[in-house]
């Protein structure tokens, strides 16, 4: 008799880990997917070309809210949780849901999942979404290929359309995203990569993906999602913590088993975050390892036009406020910085953009940028054409005119990231490089 397993998941670990744990398992039985945290991604199947031999029928995926039925009706013996950024409270509380019922609550390890590459690995990992490690990640791109290395990126995966096209990605060029059909979510983390010069894989199946950027590159940089743990076994293992949030490197699932892992735990937004929150975060870090060096860097805002006085409305990057449950991001920032006066754009919502204000009660007048569908795209553009201001303030990773139609002016955040310490992060990098054989 195989073992009879649910995986709960978003659309990508949940994924990874039936390719490395379960696709060729003839123990055990993958009845289910559920989905939760990502809207648009339930009520699929993970496809037969995909799920190998062992299901030629494919995987459903349903809401997780159906959860305690598919327990019961198809005796599932064990639910395999396979998403990131999540409380240890809401963990445990999923894990007394299926102990409740006689299933098993499993959290599979991190070197159970981890692929091994022939091809020396930096992982850029946090401790909670919206750390900025994206912006490390493309600062690290940048000094690799200043050292005469050739990177190559490996995203955490975004698979919210068509999983068996979806297999394997090459992003190299901005036709690139419009070929896969992106969502706004994805652009966000592909195209910057891709202004920097880097070439960029995702997809689904990760073992296929990471053979295909072995060829291109000499290097990989696993760019992580949310708070996940790398799919990839890194050489140097990077670990980004947000001092604008204390605390939360000790209590969030999986950022504290990151931060456990670190070789280096670094500590962003340092230019902008009080000093006792510095402390805290940095006394949180040894608690938990320690052997990590520990370096700070400055998260930059810019904007590109003048804004002191005017009424904006903000719009910010979608994951860094919902699941990662910031009150504002770089451009709440920049507006406070500069002067600017934001409008409230939840009277003027519409549609999911709406209920994503109702689902997401801490969001101020601050507009997150979500836009998984075609259908949600429009209804962000509804949302923004319908409220006044003086201009849109775009802080998202893209400049979201070429994506939807704005009737007003708008002006575009940006962030880099800047050492402001040495040595720093970028000494411990080129160390690394000088000792790769």
């Amino acid at each position: 008799m195989r073992k009879r397993v649910v995986i709960m998941g978003a659309a990508g670990r949940d994924f990874h880990n039936f390719n490395v744990l379960y696709r060729e398992n003839p123990g055990a039985e993958v009845v289910a997917f559920t989905a939760a945290q990502i809207p648009f991604i339930e009520k699929r199947t993970y496809p037969p070309a995909l799920a190998g031999p062992l299901y030629p029928e494919g995987i459903p995926i349903f809401p997780e809210e159906e959860l305690e039925r598919l327990i019961k009706e198809r005796s599932i013996e064990e639910v395999v949780f396979s998403y990131s950024d999540v409380s240890y409270d809401y963990v445990m509380r999923l894990a007394s849901r299926c102990a409740a019922l006689g299933a098993d609550f499993v959290l599979p390890s991190a070197a159970k999942t981890m692929l091994k590459s022939t091809r020396p690995v930096v992982s850029i990992s946090a401790v909670r979404t919206g750390c900025g490690k994206s912006g490390i990640s493309r600062y690290i791109g940048r000094l690799l290929r200043k050292l005469g290395r050739k990177p190559v990126v490996i995203r955490h995966p975004m698979p919210y359309g068509d999983l068996a096209s979806q297999r394997v990605q090459r992003f190299a060029s901005l036709e690139d995203l419009v070929t896969h059909r992106c969502t706004i979510e994805e652009m966000e983390e592909y195209e910057p990569h891709i202004a920097a010069g880097l070439v960029v894989y995702a997809g689904v199946d990760y073992g296929a993906i990471l053979k295909e950027a072995e060829k291109e590159g000499d290097i990989i940089i696993w760019d992580g999602g949310n708070n996940d743990l790398p799919f990839v076994l890194p050489g140097l293992e990077i670990v980004v913590t947000d001092p604008l949030r204390p605390g939360h490197e000790l209590l969030y699932y999986p950022g504290e088993a990151n931060l456990k892992r670190a070789d280096v735990a670094v500590i962003n937004k340092a230019n902008s975050a009080p000093a006792a929150s510095i402390r805290a975060v940095t006394e949180n870090i040894r608690k938990v390892n320690e052997h990590a060096a520990i370096v700070k860097t400055a998260s930059v805002v810019r904007v590109d036009a003048d804004i002191k006085g005017k009424s904006v409305l903000v719009v910010e990057d979608g994951p860094t406020l919902t699941h990662g449950g910031m009150s504002f991001g770089a451009g709440g920032a920049a507006a406070n910085e500069h002067g600017a006066v934001p409008v409230d754009p939840r009277p003027y919502s519409v549609g999911t953009i709406k209920e994503t204000f109702g689902k997401y009660a801490h969001l101020g007048p601050l507009l997150p940028a979500m836009g998984y569908s075609d259908s949600q795209k429009k209804e962000l553009e509804e949302t923004i054409n319908r409220t006044p201001a003086d201009l849109v303030l775009i802080a998202t990773p893209i400049d979201l005119k070429r994506v939807i139609k704005i009737d007003k002016p708008s002006a575009r955040v940006s962030y880099e990231i800047e050492e402001i310490e040495s040595p720093g992060l970028g000494a411990i990098v080129e160390g690394f490089v000088k000792g790769l054989k």
